[in-house]
């Protein structure tokens, strides 16, 4: 059994979920990987609402997993976020989803690869 802030998870997994699941965590933790303003966070992830990812993000960052840096030292305001060293850690099982998650579309009937619309 495991402990955060006073919420009890019965096994490592669920744990793990507490940081990286719901719909669209691990989606935005991916596209991380690289340090990006959040216009390009946008860009990369157009069904995702604006609130959505704002909301994300500050969970994420409460986490620990992402940085949130903001460069005040030139107008306009420019704010960019990374993965910290503890949300790096998260890559290795990210890359093996996202793979999976091509194996399954490339060999799943009932699944099909759409282009998104601009």
């Amino acid at each position: 059994m495991y402990c955060i802030d006073n919420k009890e998870y019965p096994c490592s997994t669920s744990l793990a979920m507490k940081y990286i699941g719901g719909k669209w965590k691990a989606a935005i933790l991916i596209h991380l990987m690289q340090r990006k303003r959040y216009h390009e966070l946008r860009k990369d992830l157009p069904m995702v609402t604006e609130r959505t990812i704002s909301l994300q993000l500050k969970e994420l960052e409460e986490d620990g997993l992402v940085k949130r840096i903001v460069h005040t030292h030139k107008p306009p305001l420019k704010v960019e976020y990374e993965l910290t060293p503890f949300g790096k850690t998260l890559i290795p099982v990210l890359k093996a989803i996202s793979d999976w998650g091509k194996k399954a579309a490339s060999t799943h009937k009932q699944i099909r690869v759409v282009q998104p619309s601009s």
